[in-house]
């Protein structure tokens, strides 16, 4: 027989069943080398207004992503309870350690926090928040919206997504919800690494999940931050919790059928794309070069695309590795 899992040791400073606003934390203790009873503090935000959906709002999953925090920080500050129907817990920096170190891992335990799911209460730091998350949060939430961005290695047409499930009626409200956020580019995603991820644990329980790729290079621009602002609205509004209309946008919806639309480095060096981000691109076309950098006069790798479609993500550094994905083209189709 296995032993019931032990309390998570993650303590929440605000009331997540009271009405009104309340900012607060999510402190895990953490001991080290400069506070011996030293804490994790991650900032939590819950706005509730009596019975109602609730809505479970994330960003820097990953630490170095910044659309999800801009939107999610401005949104806590200024949502009131008389705007809403039901409850809206907003973590701008789910993965505080990352996103303080500006990184995509934590630096405490290198835990990718999308990857760490379901987690464990006796884990790694990492672990430990996964742990809540999934046992504490997850089950509060009737819509998760997590956000993601390229990051500083990848960078990305801005697009809302979701998976393609089998319970057609969880995927078709899931999309319904994408379509609301409103942003310019809309995903059938497709997951190359789906093992332990956030996405995968709030599908299996049920919630309706949505995510964004939003730009990347490890940076926001002011159009990539502004529609992460005005697609949580619209999602939330389209969720029946925020009173209000939302602001329509058109999109261009696209699907990732499979593991052709990704196009991966072989060699390491210097990357010389020649498609852009929006680009149409032929199947076999060379999307992009890798020179050799340890002398000159050698050749290029070329890299070329395994389908048609739009160039819809890239590799961001100037230098690659082997087995960095450089290239995603994704095929435009109907909504």
């Amino acid at each position: 027989m296995t032993s019931p899992l032990r309390p998570s040791p993650v303590s929440a400073t605000v009331d997540f069943d009271a009405d009104g606003v309340q900012h607060g934390f999510l402190r895990l203790p953490y001991s080290r080398d400069d506070a011996a009873w030293g804490s994790v503090m991650i900032p939590v935000t819950v706005v509730k207004n009596g019975k109602g959906p609730t809505a479970l709002l994330t960003g820097a999953n990953h630490g170095d992503e910044y659309e999800g925090p801009i939107a999610l920080f401005d949104l806590a500050r200024s949502l009131r309870p008389d705007e809403i129907r039901g409850r809206v817990i907003i973590l701008p920096a789910m993965n505080q350690p990352a996103f303080a170190a500006g990184t995509r891992t934590s630096p405490i335990d290198r835990g990718n926090l999308n990857r760490s799911f379901p987690g464990r209460p006796d884990g790694t730091v990492t672990e430990k928040i996964a742990d809540y998350f999934q046992r504490v949060l997850l089950p509060m939430a009737d819509v998760v919206l997590d956000f993601h961005s390229g990051g500083k290695t990848l960078d990305f047409l801005p697009f809302c997504a979701a998976h393609i499930l089998p319970d057609k009626a969880q995927q078709a409200e899931a999309f319904r919800l994408v379509r609301a956020f409103g942003a310019p580019y809309s995903v059938q995603m497709l997951e190359i690494d789906a093992v332990g991820m956030y996405d995968t644990a709030a599908e299996e329980m049920g919630r309706v999940f949505v995510t964004t790729e939003l730009g990347g290079g490890g940076t926001a621009s002011a159009r990539t931050a502004e529609i992460a602002i005005r697609g949580c609205r619209n999602l939330l509004i389209a969720a029946g919790i925020l009173q209000g209309e939302a602001t329509a946008a058109p999109t261009q919806w696209l699907d990732m059928p499979d593991g052709d639309c990704f196009t991966f480095a072989e060699e390491a060096g210097l990357i010389r794309f020649l498609a852009d981000l929006g680009d149409r691109v032929e199947k076999g076309q060379v999307v992009a070069m890798i020179y050799p950098t340890g002398r000159t006069g050698l050749p290029p790798t070329e890299l070329r695309s395994r389908r048609a479609g739009l160039f819809t993500a890239r590799h961001f550094p100037g230098l690659v590795k082997p087995g960095d994905c450089v290239a995603v083209i994704a095929e435009e189709i109907d909504g």
